[in-house]
């Protein structure tokens, strides 16, 4: 356990790096994102999930509080940000939309669906804010509980279901609303639904203001290919978080980990070149996580209490992928110190960046 002194004097060197101007008068519109250094990648908060949690109650010295988080990117070269704005006033939007128009910076919000009709006015005004700061895109989940991972958080199928409906409900509340503002609705398929729920999903919706935060890697947990979910999102897709991911057998089923783009099984060239081709102007944000690998343990009961009617092909499929191309090893981040944490989350993320730039056009 770290206690507040360690954690500030980690990710002190880091946070005070580079912040830049924030007074500069607006350039442009945000229309094309691609930011002056030429690169298209934008970067979510959970790409530094270590450095936030630590950091997460320092107030406006927050490492992810949003003026400093996109100054931060902006250093790195990155083209724009996915990250959550609060409650702000109207100065501190507009001088985040400044900042972000002068840095050829896009901004996509990470926000929650109202809970119910008492929960409108509060997502309104989010939305208000988000619209005013040139967001193009709000990304949200569907509601779950615990890890929100669908196989680990609930016990069967009708507790899963009954939790789905519910997030339904939630996306019908927010469709007029985002519909008014004229801003899209990302809805990431975050391991709830498999791909034929989270369309039947967005289908019923009907709006064209409800669509897809394609995660590129998520769905591997569920063992579905992870090319065939990139296509099947993709007319639909208003975002995208980027990631590499490398598996591994364990007793139980395998290891899902993340790794810096270009060092794992996605065949990412054609997870880009899919995807631009039916949504040329969709944003990508780097989602790299650095922790220790996730266990999906496919070949337990608990496992499978809340899934449905998966094909047992596909699990066939995934055990031969994971077998044939394991990795000799996957990151076990838990055990270093927090600045070595902190280090190695930086250290992906650089590593993300040229990668995308060099190999994908990004």
């Amino acid at each position: 356990m770290y206690n507040r002194r360690e954690v500030l004097a980690s990710i002190g060197g880091v946070v005070g790096l580079g912040i830049g101007s924030l007074d500069a008068s607006p350039q442009s519109a945000i229309r094309n994102p691609q930011s002056a250094s030429g690169s298209r990648l934008g970067i979510c908060t959970d790409s530094y999930s270590l450095r936030g949690r630590a950091n997460r109650t320092a107030g406006d010295q927050a490492f992810t509080e949003p003026m400093r988080f996109l100054a931060y990117c902006h250093d790195l070269g990155a083209g724009g940000v996915q990250m959550g704005i609060g409650k702000r006033d109207d100065a501190y939007i507009a001088k985040l939309r400044r900042q972000a128009e002068e840095w050829g910076m896009f901004v996509e919000v990470t926000g929650s669906l109202p809970r119910d009709q008492a929960d409108l006015e509060r997502f309104e005004a989010d939305v208000t804010a988000a619209v005013k700061a040139g967001v193009r895109v709000i990304r949200v989940v569907m509601p779950s509980k615990g890890s929100g991972r669908r196989y680990e958080a609930f016990k069967s199928l009708a507790e899963f279901i009954e939790t789905r409906d519910r997030g339904r409900k939630m996306l019908e509340l927010a469709k007029p609303v985002v519909a008014r503002h004229k801003i899209r609705l990302a809805v990431e398929n975050h391991k709830d639904e498999r791909v034929p729920e989270k369309l039947e999903t967005i289908k019923r919706l009907s709006s064209e203001y409800v669509g897809v935060c394609v995660d590129t890697g998520n769905d591997i947990a569920f063992l579905e290919d992870p090319m065939a979910v990139v296509e099947a999102y993709a007319p639909w897709a208003f975002s995208v978080h980027l990631k590499d991911a490398a598996v591994r057998e364990y007793e139980d089923g395998f290891l899902l980990a993340d790794v810096p783009l270009g060092e794992g099984i996605l065949d990412l060239p054609k997870v880009v070149q899919v995807l631009r081709s039916r949504r040329p102007e969709v944003s990508f944000s780097l989602e790299m996580m650095t922790r220790d690998p996730l266990k999906v343990p496919c070949l337990t009961e608990g496992y499978w209490a809340a899934m449905g009617d998966v094909p047992g092909a596909n699990l066939a499929r995934t055990l031969k992928m994971v077998r044939t191309r394991a990795a000799q090893s996957v990151p076990q981040v838990s055990q270093l110190s927090l600045s070595e944490q902190f280090a190695l989350e930086d250290a992906n993320v650089k590593k993300c960046l040229a990668y995308a730039k060099e190999h994908l056009g990004l």
